[in-house]
């Protein structure tokens, strides 16, 4: 687990192809590696990775051909710049949000502007995420953990302050960058548990795994239902 609060930019040092897969290396940058040991997991772009070689510099990970596919890992080069967190701790400040390591899917910049010192970021996520985001609902982009300003359909508007700007790769993006998502975990739980508990009782466990990959039965008539909101007038 992570925290979607960056610790460091890294940047690839090179990629390795192993048998249609990749090692990469990372110079680590500032992150401090003595807390790292080999087989700890580091989100690098939000994406959990595995310490498979420490350097005095870094570290190297193996990623998977789905990895490469499912994120925007496979769009690195040597030179490319990343965020970088090591994993929880029973003693770290929980300073973002739960973030797991796992993408759900891509997105990408539409607009990017200027707002004082700050950004405000325009981005389309995948159709079948939409329905998880939510306005000053958590998300977390490249491992980032950030607050959704303003959702419309499936595209949602961030504000990036100087800080996240310097300290986190969102200062390089521009108008088609392709970005890590990671919902809320708490969202994509809640909707489980409610369609679980509204699930025709005649379906077996496989056939309400297939109904939960359809569409979204979790509407606003049913959240006034059972009672998590008001029922409109």
């Amino acid at each position: 687990m992570f925290t979607g609060i960056i610790q460091s930019i890294g940047r690839i040092e090179r990629l390795e192809p192993r048998g249609g897969d990749v090692r990469v290396a990372i110079d680590a940058g500032k992150l401090r590696l003595d807390r790292v040991a080999r087989g700890d997991s580091v989100a690098v772009n939000g994406v959990c990775l595995t310490a498979v070689e420490l350097s005095a510099r870094g570290f190297a990970a193996d990623v998977s051909r789905e990895t490469l596919s499912l994120t925007t890992l496979g769009d690195l080069v040597p030179g490319s710049p990343v965020n970088l967190e090591t994993a929880l701790t029973l003693a770290t400040p929980l300073g973002g949000h739960l973030v797991s390591g796992h993408v759900d899917g891509v997105g990408t910049v539409i607009e990017r502007r200027e707002d004082a010192r700050s950004w405000r970021l325009r981005i389309r996520a995948p159709v079948e995420l939409a329905r998880y985001i939510a306005a000053k609902g958590s998300i977390c982009v490249d491992g980032t953990s950030l607050t959704v300003n303003r959702v419309d359909g499936d595209c949602f508007e961030l504000n990036i302050v100087p800080h996240t700007l310097r300290e986190t790769i969102i200062g390089g993006y521009q108008t088609g960058t392709r970005v890590n998502l990671e919902v809320d975990l708490i969202a994509r739980y809640l909707e489980r548990l409610l369609l679980g508990s509204a699930a025709d009782p005649g379906l077996d466990a496989g056939a309400q795994g297939g109904a939960d990959r359809g569409a979204s039965r979790l509407t606003t008539a049913f959240l006034a239902e059972h009672g998590f909101v008001r029922p409109a007038d």
